[in-house]
């Protein structure tokens, strides 16, 4: 008999609490507007921040309440915007889908080595005492960029440097913010023009720490003078839309390879009459 008075006892006081805990969430509760609980679930939930918030639920959030566009999500792309749209009953807006491209082509090879480097296999620790290489704008090869993106869209190349994988890219800008020196940026997919350097040192010291860098030369400058411009010894382009198709040659006669397109077309084959002759 003893015992059973500690247990009913414990037992009430478990209901009671139980019952006050119930009634306290009932009373308390915030309804969730069903809006935000549909534009969660059409998200891609990567909670990568890409959208500039803190996640997708944050993201949903401000959708809902107009703070942000149903095109806002870049991981999810047209195929998301159009779904948050339908949604709230309003227009997706335009996607314009972007890619990350990585601005240097200091690969093992071209880069000159001013030492070795001991330490913390970290692009950032690198950085901290300069990392290995003469040029202090160019990649350190420590994969950074490679570890922050969640979306296998990077990988280091047997040269050194980080590829992107186009097809993976979803622009969520982790690489941007990943790389200590800024080589990486996001760009539209249909610009095929870059200029792949961010070294600001004059020609002649540029050269030496790497025989890919920006001489400032002015060669693409005078080819392009209405998208593109020099600034601090580094060929800037301004507006890629303004390069005109007959202009790319002159200005691919870069000496160093420091500016030219990503993907060059294919040679056309000779007609079988033309090979002939040949």
């Amino acid at each position: 008999m003893d015992i059973l008075i500690p247990i009913i006892t414990m037992a009430a006081l478990g209901l009671l609490f139980s019952t006050g805990l119930a009634f306290a969430y009932q009373k308390l509760k915030v309804e969730e507007n069903p809006k935000v609980v549909e534009v969660s679930e059409s998200l891609p939930q990567a909670n990568c921040g890409a959208c500039g918030y803190a996640g997708c639920q944050a993201f949903a959030e401000a959708v809902v309440k107009g703070e942000a566009g149903a095109n806002g999500c870049p991981v999810g792309g047209a195929e998301t915007a159009q779904k948050i749209a339908e949604i709230l009953g309003v227009e997706a807006g335009e996607i314009i889908k972007k890619i990350a491209r990585r601005h240097c082509r200091g690969t093992r090879t071209a880069a000159k080595d001013r030492g070795e480097y001991w330490g913390l296999n970290t692009c950032y620790a690198a950085n901290l005492v300069g990392g290995n290489k003469q040029c202090s704008y160019g990649c350190l090869g420590d994969g950074d960029c490679v570890r922050a993106c969640q979306f296998q869209a990077l990988f280091m190349g047997e040269d050194g440097l980080p590829y992107v994988v186009e097809e993976a890219c979803t622009a969520c800008g982790k690489c941007v913010d990943a790389c200590p020196r800024g080589l990486f940026e996001l760009h539209p997919q249909d610009q095929n023009i870059f200029v792949y350097c961010r070294s600001r040192d004059r020609g002649p010291a540029a050269k030496k720490a790497c025989k890919n860098a920006c001489i400032g030369c002015g060669i693409c400058v005078r080819a392009c003078p209405d998208a593109i411009v020099l600034e601090k010894n580094l060929a800037v382009i301004k507006d890629y839309k303004k390069i005109l198709p007959e202009q790319i040659p002159a200005l691919e006669k870069c000496p160093t390879d420091s500016i030219g397109r990503l993907h060059k077309p294919e040679p056309e084959e000779a007609s079988p009459e033309v090979q002939e002759s040949i």
